[in-house]
């Protein structure tokens, strides 16, 4: 017979792996592992690799948790977040905080001592810009809230490269700016979709603050200037040709959803646009990695 005690504890294992947003963690522990790989033409030490994308991990989980603790009250009331585990009281804001406290003690001190400094003091950077600087003030504060916060969710491929190497480059940065101008037209379909949730929580997102048109406009905007930005590995020599195609064919993909958004009439193509958006990047990913090793085997 099973105990309640057993039951308690298989609960609460599985609500505090529900603060980490697992799937949002790792679409971000993918992005490092690539700028891990591209940060050098030979192989990344299996030591480096293991430490580092645990230690990013741990850091994307510390800020996913604290995420929770605040916005627990807006969670409560929208659809989309109210069966999380803070509104659902699976876990005490107590519980929360220690939980959170120790993966981001844990992610610093495995990044600090296993792999190098840099990369420790970068990721405390990221969890302070999206836990604190996003979460807390940007969300609340201004429409621009995912453009301005979106810095924070740009950071992995740069904490993977200096994992690997100990140092900032251009083309790290060049990985940034890409995840960079790629998440508003990745987010704002979703808002749209649950502008009335947004509404009724009082958090200032494009739709509710500039209205649906408004924001389709800037989804198309935003992707225009993403197809641009996606050219420059190209260009700057850091990827080649089987990249260049990728991102091209990708881009009219993309493209064409926002567009066909921006025509159609309310939020019928805001989650095609937003499911699309993350295949995309996955795939832009996966290109910059083959190009990578295409061109290290030429």
């Amino acid at each position: 017979m099973i105990n309640a005690a057993a039951i308690d504890a298989g609960v609460n294992w599985k609500a505090y792996l529900g603060l980490c947003k697992l799937k949002v963690v790792s679409l971000i522990v993918f992005t490092a592992m690539v700028g891990m790989l591209l940060a050098t033409h030979d192989s990344v030490p299996l030591t480096t690799l293991f430490w580092g994308l645990l230690g990013i991990g741990l850091g994307a989980s510390c800020g996913a948790a604290i995420n929770h603790i605040v916005d627990q009250h807006i969670d409560a009331v929208m659809q989309r977040t109210e069966n999380r585990p803070l509104p659902q009281h699976q876990l005490s804001t107590a519980q929360a905080l220690v939980f959170a406290a120790g993966l981001g003690v844990l992610s610093l001190v495995i990044l600090g001592v296993m792999v190098n400094w840099l990369t420790a003091a970068l990721t405390l950077a990221s969890m302070v810009g999206y836990a604190v600087i996003y979460t807390m003030f940007l969300k609340r504060s201004t429409p621009h809230n995912i453009v301005l916060g979106g810095a924070a969710g740009a950071a992995p491929p740069v904490l993977g490269w200096t994992a690997v190497t100990g140092e900032l480059h251009t083309d790290a940065l060049l990985l940034f700016l890409i995840i960079f101008i790629w998440t508003p037209p990745h987010f704002w379909p979703l808002a749209i979709k649950r502008r009335e949730d947004y509404r009724r929580a009082g958090v200032p997102m494009l739709p509710v603050t500039h209205g649906v048109a408004f924001t389709k406009l800037n989804i198309v905007l935003y992707t225009l200037m993403l197809i641009a930005v996606t050219l420059m590995p190209f260009l700057t020599h850091m990827s080649g040709v089987l990249y260049l195609l990728t991102a091209i064919a990708l881009g009219a993909g993309f493209l064409y959803h926002a567009v066909v958004l921006y025509r159609s009439e309310g939020d019928q193509h805001a989650m095609k646009t937003f499911g699309y958006s993350i295949f995309y990047l996955s795939v832009l990913f996966i290109a910059l990695l083959a190009d990578h090793y295409l061109l290290a085997w030429l």
